[in-house]
């Protein structure tokens, strides 16, 4: 896999979805999500839904089963463990098209109607899927940060929404900085093989290490998961873990959506996922074939 100094995302094979895998997207099922839940998501910037994807923890633990088998196979595979350190942690992503329990989880949950609700939008557009796994001994914090300065989009209509795929104690799982999604500052990128910032020729951005040691506790949200729990957060929302060392498995499958006011946008450096040449400029929409709008459904329109 990877070198220590290779900190990015290793490039195996085009991450490009065919246009017949989109065609065959079926019409995903509406959901009911409560205005409380919303309310808490427009001003905590996160907000946990108890067990709204059990029904999917089999199929999804099977397709990250089969990304982490065969990595090299899928794209974007990357181990962010430095030499000598303990345990494995493994993501990847932009493979919905290549592991049909994803597929499924696309055209069959409720994630498209759920992501329109929380972003308050009138369409809500795939952007890509992102698997992760931290294995049992693993003692390698998520760095604190914030998505969007990884991403080739702008814009405020967004969520990730991450299911989890085991048992999580508090001490282990993500925690969220509240409300930290609307401060309208932005971060520098970080490697989670150490932490460091990117380097990077942007201004508009700073450093998030100097603040970590003053996010006051009260502030924070952190919540034990059990498999299926469902956390909806905010592209702006800091975010990271630990170092305590982890017990049991801890996998994760998230995907990414976007809202009517998200538009292409290059950033300097290489983003994460790194999309390129997809045939935009800055302030356009992302283009619809490769990133497919699933709310509202092509059956309800």
């Amino acid at each position: 896999m990877q070198t220590s100094e290779e900190k990015g995302n290793l490039v195996t094979i085009d991450w490009r979805p065919h246009s017949e895998i989109i065609q065959t997207l079926g019409a995903p099922p509406a959901c009911d999500v409560s205005a409380d839940s919303i309310a808490t998501f427009q001003s905590d910037g996160v907000v946990l839904l108890r067990g709204a994807s059990a029904d999917w923890v089999d199929r999804l633990r099977a397709g990250l089963q089969r990304n982490m088998d065969y990595p090299n196979d899928y794209a974007f595979p990357c181990d962010s463990v430095a030499p000598g350190g303990k345990g494995r942690f493994f993501d990847s992503y932009c493979n919905w098209h290549r592991i049909p329990e994803f597929t499924d989880y696309l055209s069959s949950s409720s994630a498209a109607s759920m992501a329109c609700q929380f972003m308050q939008s009138t369409s809500a557009q795939f952007f890509h899927e992102h698997v992760f796994c931290k294995d049992a001994g693993t003692q390698t914090a998520t760095p604190w940060h914030h998505d969007l300065p990884y991403y080739c989009v702008d814009g405020w209509q967004n969520v990730s929404i991450y299911v989890s795929l085991d048992f999580t104690p508090a001490d282990t799982a993500v925690r969220f900085l509240a409300g930290s999604h609307r401060s309208g500052q932005l971060y520098y990128p970080r490697h989670f093989l150490d932490g460091s910032d990117y380097v990077l020729d942007d201004p508009s951005m700073s450093s998030v290490t100097p603040l970590e040691d003053t996010f006051e506790e009260e502030n924070l949200r952190v919540f034990e998961l059990e498999p299926g729990d469902t956390l909806l957060f905010d592209f702006r929302t800091l975010h990271g873990t630990t170092a305590a060392p982890i017990k049991h498995q801890r996998r994760a499958f998230s995907t990414r959506w976007l809202g009517d006011d998200m538009i292409y946008c290059a950033r300097p450096g290489e983003t994460s996922p790194p999309l390129q040449d997809i045939g935009v400029t800055p302030g356009m929409r992302m283009p619809e074939e490769f990133f497919p709008v699933l709310w509202p459904s092509p059956g309800l329109t």
